[in-house]
């Protein structure tokens, strides 16, 4: 979690993803926090391979790196709206794309049923691969909590 300059930082500028939410947990090293469905859901291109707008409250997990923050304490999240974008891909095209390659070029090889066997199989060690790297997208993915006044 990196800290954010707030007087630099214009929360409503187009650039950031913007939830409104309230510590739900606090851990040793991480923030529980539950967002709410905000308004911004509504003008995001990726609403619907979200997630976040599918329901009335999701849970998002942040390192606690610095901050001294208190449950039901209300907060903003923020992420730039690049990574959001990012993490759909990585999370929902790149998947697909993928299990369609796979499809196509082990249908050269194999029988149909084995070859969609095989499409649908070759996600297990790309989702084990995302879990393995877990650590360095935590990292690359810089969620930051603003309290709110």
């Amino acid at each position: 979690m990196k800290k954010l300059d707030l007087d630099n930082l214009n929360i409503t500028n187009k650039n950031f993803i913007n939830h409104f939410g309230e510590i739900s947990k606090i851990n040793k090293n991480s923030i529980i926090v539950s967002l709410d469905n905000s308004t911004n859901c509504q003008t995001c291109k990726a609403k619907s391979a979200c997630g976040i707008s599918d329901s009335n409250t999701k849970e998002i997990e942040i390192n606690n790196n610095f901050q001294s923050l208190h449950i039901n304490e209300k907060v903003n999240v923020i992420m730039r709206k690049e990574l959001g974008l990012k993490a759909v891909f990585f999370a929902y095209v790149f998947p697909f794309i993928l299990m369609f390659l796979t499809l196509i070029i082990a249908s050269f090889f194999f029988k149909e049923w084995l070859a969609g066997l095989l499409s649908i199989f070759i996600l297990i060690p790309y989702y084990i691969a995302l879990y393995l790297y877990k650590d360095s997208f935590n990292s690359y993915f810089n969620i930051s909590i603003v309290k709110n006044n």
